[in-house]
Parts: structure tokens; sequence; C-alpha cells
């Protein structure tokens, strides 16, 4: 089993604990998982979630989403019996993972990670999170505003409007500059000077990524 793979199961297992009751919730490290309903932008300073465009993103919609991290610290294996033992060395990396439910049918819906977290302003959120920062904001560079570099979770809707996406990327999210998920008006831009854009910011959600 890859480790994309193994990292998927795990976090099915967590969402089909979390999916029963809309909440957040905050499980052993690495792993976290928010699930929760849209709210009003107005309701923004209690609200979990919020919707700045209902035709979009109504407030009878949901979302989850996940994030296991990986340190890349090796783990120590003693063998039965004590006798000898080995390390392990493991990969480093974040993996998240966004399942939506209500949202506005056959649509492609941008959705990246953003640095500051949800407000009654759409704006609020601040830029796209960045492993390596472009020195120029906003960014539309593709050298920086990239899958690689960002978190990018595009996600087309089906006809029911649920739809899921899954992101892994080598390295891991610095303390407290992670603080929310955008879901933007359109699919995400790739070419230089569009990089990275997604249109209006229709809704937010606040993640409390490790």
């Amino acid at each position: 089993m890859s480790l994309v793979k193994a990292v998927t199961a795990a976090v099915a297992m967590g969402a089909s604990m979390a999916i029963a009751t809309p909440a957040a919730a905050a499980p052993p490290h690495p792993f976290v998982f928010v699930h929760d309903r849209f709210q009003p932008a107005s309701e923004a300073k209690h609200a979990g979630a919020v919707t700045y465009d209902k035709s979009l993103v109504p407030t009878s919609a949901s979302v989850f989403i996940a994030e296991a991290r990986l340190s890349g610290k090796g783990m120590e294996n003693h063998h039965e019996g004590g006798e000898g033992h080995g390390q392990y060395k493991m990969h480093k990396g974040t993996f998240v993972f966004i399942s939506v439910r209500g949202l506005a049918a056959d649509h492609h819906f941008g959705i990246h990670v953003h640095t500051k977290p949800c407000g009654t302003k759409p704006d609020s959120s601040g830029p796209h999170y960045q492993n390596k920062q472009d020195p120029k904001q906003p960014s539309t560079n593709s050298k920086y505003a990239n899958p690689h570099n960002e978190v990018w979770l595009d996600v087309t809707t089906k006809s029911n409007g649920k739809g899921w996406a899954k992101s892994w990327v080598k390295w891991n999210f610095r303390p407290d500059e992670a603080r929310s998920v955008v879901i933007h008006q359109h699919a995400t831009g790739t070419t230089s000077g569009k990089a990275g854009q997604a249109g209006a910011r229709v809704a937010c959600v606040n993640v409390p990524f490790k």
C-alpha cells in the first residue's frame, strides 16, 4: 500500500467517526479533523465555517476536512523478545483531505489553505499559505503559486452537490501560519500571472492545522 493510500485510509477512519455530528474536533497529534455546517458570514465570530455566496454554498451545505502530518522523524522498533532493534525512516509531509456536500451542483470550485482565520469579509482569511513565500503578494507567479508549494484542493461537485479532493505535499505547515480553507468561485489558474487565482471567495472554514 502506498503512503498516500495508507494516509487516506487513516483519514477515512477518522471521517467515519466524526461525520455523524457536525463539530470541530482535535484528535491526538498528528491528525486534525473538522466537520461543520456553513453559517452566514455575519456569524463568523462564532462559526467554524461561513458562506459569502449562498447560491454556491448554501447554509444547508456541510464540509469535512482532515489533516495528517508526518514529521519525518524515525520510529524505533524493538523486536519481540528484546533481541535487537531497528530504526524506521518516515517520510516528511502533510496530507489534507476535503469532502463537501450540498454545494452548487456540477460546479468546479478552487479550494486552498489560507493563512488567517475566516471573518465576516471574504478577504479576512489572508493569502494562500506558501511553503516558500513569494516576496510579491498577491502571488500569481507559478514558481510559488502551484500545488507543490501550496495546498490546492479543487473540487468538481456532482449533480447532488457532493465532492471531495486530497493533497499531499512534502513539507509541514509552520506553526500558526495555516488557519483556514477557502472555497473559491471557479477552478484554480495555473498560468503565470494568473497562477493560484480562482475568483471570488465564496466560503471559508476554520481549521486548526498542526
